[in-house]
Order: C-alpha cells, then structure tokens, then sequence
C-alpha cells in the first residue's frame, strides 16, 4: 500500500479504545499512516492512545470546548459531532475513513464523514447499522457495517467483524485504481415521473457532449446531485424538477432541506433551474395526509402516492423561497419557467391544471428574483414536457457552459 495515503481511525476511546487498538494494529501491516482520532465527551485515561486528542477536536466548536465537554452527554454529543465535522473539513491528507460506535458514536462520527467528498472510502462499523440507516448517509457515499455484537471488547464475534473493517478499508486503498477512460464533462438533471418526457429528452441530446447523471427527485435526489456540487464532481446542473422544495415548505414525504440550491452557490456550478412538479406535494397512502389539508385537490399516483395541487398562496411562498436561495448564487444561473404548465398533469385539461396558481408563482418569482449580468429569468409559453421547452433548455445551457 502507498506510504502517502493516511487512514482516519475515529471512535470515543473512553469506551472504544481496545477496539479501535485492534484494528490500527491489522492496518499497520499495510499501511503506517493511520491516524486514530479521539472524539470522546468526557475526560478518561487513554489519551496516549490518540494522534489527535479530544481536546484539540472539541476546540474546534465554535463555542470552544467547553462547549462540548459541558456534563450533559446529549448536548456534548450533538456538540462534538459540530467539532469533528469542522475539524476534518479542514484536513487535507485524508485518504479513507473508518469510525467505530454505538448510538450516541455513530451520531457523533457520520455528519462529518458526509462533509467529505464521493469517492473518499467511509466505513461506519455500528450497532445501529441493522436499521434505518437513512439519517446517517445522507447524501454521501458511506458504507455501514452491523458490529452484530455490542461493541464492547474483543471476542469470537468482534474480533471477525474488526478483522472484516480493517481490511475492507485498507482494499480500498490498496487496490484504488485510476480510471483510464477520458470522462465526459457530466452534469446533474433533476426528474420526476411527470417531467420524464423534458429530462429523457434533454439528457438525450446532450449525452454525446456530457455524461448525463440523473437524479430523482425524492428528497435524497436532490441532496445526492448538490453533495456532487460540492464536492465539484459536476461541470453543470440542470435542476429541472425543484418539488422538493413543495414537500420542505408544506410537509410531503420527499422534502428536501433548509440548503437545497445551497450547493449552487458555494461551488458556482453553472445552473439552469425551472419549475417542474412544483404543482404537487406527496403524501403517502390518503390515510397519512394531514387532516388539514383533507379538502384539498388530490391526484392518486399509486396506492402508496398520493399527490396534492399546491394552492396560489403556496406558489407564492415557494417563488418567494426559491428565488432569494438562487439570489445568493454568484456563478452563472438561469431559470425558465414554463407559463403553459409545470408537469404533466399541469396542462389544459389535466388534473392539476391550474393557471391562477402557476402565475402567483411567476408573479412572485419575477418579483423576487435579482437579474444580473451571470443571473437570468426567462419565461416561455411552452409546456415543461414541449419538444420547445426542452430545446430552450438546451440553447441555454449551452450558453452559460461556454
């Protein structure tokens, strides 16, 4: 294995030092640049065991350490968790991670292994990992591993599964292999079932030119194509199909978070955005819908999807939400919004064909939204799904991308 490649070896050592001693051992065979990080939340008497201290994590807590070393074990934790994630943002020699934890570590080590970029090898070896493991990958690209047994000394069970860690994260290194194909350009495309049609057609014709990564729009989706945007894996976004932002705003089941469109502005990504499926929030079965909304406009997807049409009032809080997100972006963006429909059941004669609601959007929107010389609305007359519209989108990408 390289001698340049550094592996991170995370865990509480209060609790995980003769764990965590086992595996650095296994790797030291193979690699001599592990680093073991403490990220304990009480004092304990392994220090000597750590190439970074708690101490020197936890006073990267914008509160200072004390901010985590403060007695309450759920506050230390969410603290500490902040300290990691700040402090291995700002290293520069990680070349794979591996954390070892229960509950209360797994919460802690996982926020900061998704801060790193796809492709850095993350193994979380966890008592948690038998369950919903949604809330600790994120977006990122972490692999979780079952401990099976508590992780609570060397035995006949842990001392396989630590053996199986050590040597999954050190193969990663060791048998990393640089690709030999000249990669296309590639760029992120947002879909939805009902902007299928705009986006296959899009992706389409420009796959001879870039390599085409689409993601649904689910929540995850959306969060999945900004980590690429931060990680500035992406030369280009085409965020066709914002909905999520219907779900975060009026509480759907595929919301996406306080930081959508966030990553566009720090990378400066060149964007092209529009208004797909911003006429439905989702739900689950009829029977989870909140009762609030009980007499509302539904569409039934599928038995487990139920659709409903966002109101006037709703565009306009969404316009108004979406534009100041994308008037903080300095890099090239521009957004088109369809006048004649935003999905495919958006469209004379449809189930959510609603004018009045689609111009409380783009009367907010135009309102809203700051043109500058890189930042540009267009509106068109088109349908979402129009061979015109996905044309339109096209032409101007290729403008910002030049």
């Amino acid at each position: 294995m390289a001698s340049t490649s550094t592996i991170y070896l995370v865990t509480t050592l209060d609790t995980k030092g003769q764990e965590i001693v086992y595996i650095k051992n296994i790797l030291d065979s193979k690699n001599p640049n592990c680093k073991i990080i403490d990220v304990s939340t009480q004092s304990h008497q392994f220090n000597h065991l750590a190439t970074i201290t708690a101490e020197t994590v936890a006073s990267c807590h914008p509160g200072g350490k004390q901010a985590v070393f403060c007695g309450d074990r759920g506050k230390a934790i969410v603290a500490m968790a902040e300290a990691f994630k700040l402090f291995l943002m700002t290293q520069n020699d990680v070349e794979a991670i591996l954390g070892l934890g229960g509950s209360g570590g797994t919460a802690l080590i996982t926020p900061a292994m998704q801060s790193l970029a796809v492709g850095i090898p993350k193994l979380m070896v966890s008592t948690m990992a038998s369950g919903d493991i949604s809330g600790y990958i994120g977006a990122s690209d972490i692999a979780m591993m079952y401990s099976v047994t508590d992780i609570a000394g060397i035995n006949v069970i842990s001392r396989k599964v630590l053996t199986n860690a050590a040597n999954f994260i050190a193969g990663s290194i060791l048998f990393k292999t640089q690709d030999t194909i000249e990669d296309k350009p590639a760029i992120g495309l947002t879909m939805f079932g009902v902007t299928t049609k705009c986006v296959q057609s899009v992706s389409t014709k420009l796959n001879g030119q870039y390599d085409c990564l689409v993601f649904h729009a689910t929540g995850s989706g959306g969060k999945a194509m900004e980590k690429l945007a931060d990680s500035h894996l992406l030369h280009g976004v085409i965020d066709i199909t914002t909905t999520e932002v219907c779900d975060y705003l009026f509480g759907g089941v595929l919301a996406c978070d306080e930081d959508r469109f966030g990553a566009i502005a720090r990378s400066q990504v060149p964007y092209i955005g529009s208004c797909g499926a911003l006429d439905m929030v989702n739900f689950a079965s009829p029977d989870t819908i909140p009762q609030k909304y009980q007499d509302r406009l539904f569409y039934p997807h599928n038995p487990q999807v139920t659709l409903m049409r966002t109101t006037p009032e709703e565009n306009q809080k969404m316009a108004n939400w979406i534009a100041n997100k994308l008037n903080q972006c300095q890099g090239y963006v521009t957004f088109i919004i369809p006048e004649d429909g935003f999905s495919a059941l958006d469209i004379e004669g449809g189930a959510f064909w609603s004018p009045k609601a689609n111009q409380a959007f783009i009367d907010e929107f135009e309102k809203t939204f700051i043109q500058t010389q890189k930042r540009k609305l267009i509106k068109t007359p088109y349908h979402i799904n129009s061979p015109q519209f996905c044309d339109l989108i096209i032409n101007e990408f290729t403008k910002i991308m030049k």
